[in-house]
């Protein structure tokens, strides 16, 4: 018998309470955190979607894990085993131990970027630019044509365009390209897969110009499931040998294991190179820590070892990508704009056409964000001009592409009702949204200002 319904692969063991706020509360807690639902406490949060980073509840088996971790300072058992798991995977053979996946990019772009480097991505993500551009490089974005469009359907929406590749290496010098770097799935292009036909043309086009390719495989294991679902040529692969082709094609890759390593806190920095690995190993030492354990603890890296082989599991990806299809199905009955299809960690609503009569200057993803806080204390990130917008000489703001608002999915955290609420949520802001308004930024810093700008409403 063929079941509609996605059951959850699991069954829930310890269980967290979540206190219900009221609106009334909720209005005197984003009056205190000025706007900005990065500066809420948790316990001030109903359903948390702010990130799918670092968020995952962990399993039995992983639980099990942190109880053998080797916390040695030098050559632990704990590093021994999530060294081979992740060069198994990867095929890489010098593996650098970070706390997060940021501290890996600071690793690499710190080595390889500089003043007059260019660094060229389907889409950077913001820890990623800020690391590129804090080195003084220049961070490009060269998304496919579909991807700019949230409506218009493609089955790999987060390709990176290869012609556009090849002007761009054309008219800075491939001298001066410190590395093409390929986000599966893209992420600020709503969670969008990568085709690996996408991987093999880039990792053509890098090898001709000698030219550095990178992954940042954060979500390759979601990656895997559309490449498998949608490319010809391999619905009889399974996804982990997916994942270990996509890998086989670039010099190297960064990976956050925070989102498909299912933890906590960790990532780490993989390379083919043996001395560009010395190099970042340097930094390593002098920032994070011993070559082996980097920022992390031994029972840290027994988790991660853990979840790099449970993610790849075939009946946890079905449920993991279903289930966010779900919620972007349900939304969508109900009118709401998105980026479509839906990815695999997260649903993107289209924030500009959501709220049509809020200008971008007034920052119409952040108006949703705090809408739905105010509404059901659910809280969740704005991708657009708040993360990615920019002033000209003048101090005019150069919006983004896209004002989205990313509702990102924790794994195995929430169950159907919880995302059942969330839609019900936006059916009653579907029906209020004129009564809508715009924020204005009273502070922010130079660099990642969404974290810890301050906004007013402009009423």
């Amino acid at each position: 018998m063929h079941h509609k319904t996605t059951i959850e692969p699991f069954r829930i063991k310890v269980v967290e309470q979540i206190r219900l706020t009221t609106e009334a509360e909720r209005r005197q807690y984003l009056k205190q955190a000025q706007y900005n639902p990065f500066l809420l406490h948790s316990d001030e949060v109903i359903i948390d979607l702010l990130t799918d980073s670092g968020t995952s509840a962990m399993s039995a088996n992983q639980w099990s894990a942190i109880m053998r971790g080797d916390e040695s300072y030098a050559g632990a058992k704990s590093w021994l085993r999530m060294e081979s798991v992740i060069k198994d995977l990867t095929g890489y053979p010098y593996i650098l131990p970070t706390h997060q996946g940021r501290a890996a990019e600071h690793l690499l772009y710190s080595r390889i970027g500089g003043p007059g480097k260019v660094f060229i991505s389907n889409t950077h993500f913001d820890t990623t630019r800020a690391n590129i551009e804090f080195s003084g490089a220049t961070a490009v974005d060269i998304p496919i044509e579909a991807g700019k469009h949230p409506e218009v359907y493609h089955p790999f929406k987060g390709n990176l365009d290869t012609e556009a590749l090849e002007q761009l290496i054309e008219k800075h010098g491939a001298e001066n390209v410190g590395a093409v770097i390929l986000t599966v799935t893209n992420n600020s292009g709503g969670g969008q897969p990568v085709s690996m036909a996408n991987a093999a043309a880039i990792s053509e086009i890098c090898r001709q110009h000698r030219i550095l390719f990178i992954l940042d495989a954060c979500r390759i294991a979601e990656n895997a499931y559309f490449i498998h679902q949608r490319e010809e040529g391999y619905k009889e692969k399974n996804y982990r040998d997916i994942a270990k082709e996509m890998f086989s094609l670039a010099d190297g890759c960064i990976m956050s294991a925070k989102k498909d390593g299912l933890v906590n806190m960790g990532g780490f920095l993989a390379l083919k190179d043996l001395d560009l690995a010395l190099k970042c190993r340097t930094v390593l030492i002098i920032t994070e820590g011993y070559s082996t354990y980097g920022g992390l603890s031994g029972r840290d890296m027994e988790a991660i070892a853990t979840g790099l082989e449970e993610v790849f599991e075939a009946d946890y990806l079905n449920y993991r990508i279903k289930s966010t299809a779900y919620m972007g199905e349900k939304l969508r009955e109900i009118g709401v704009p998105l980026i479509w299809p839906p990815g695999g960690h997260a649903i993107y609503v289209d924030a500009k056409a959501f709220y049509p009569h809020i200008p971008v200057e007034e920052f119409p993803g952040q108006a949703l964000v705090c809408e739905l806080y105010l509404k059901a204390g659910i809280r969740c990130c704005e991708i657009g001009s708040v993360m990615f917008g920019r002033y000209d000489e003048d101090g005019k703001l150069i919006p983004a592409a896209m004002e989205l608002v990313r509702l990102a999915i924790p794994r195995r955290v929430y169950t159907q009702s919880h995302v059942d609420y969330v839609v019900e949520t936006f059916r009653e802001l579907e029906q209020e949204r004129d009564r809508a308004h715009g924020y204005r930024i009273t502070y922010e810093p130079p660099f990642l200002r969404h974290f810890t700008a301050r906004f007013e409403p402009v009423l």
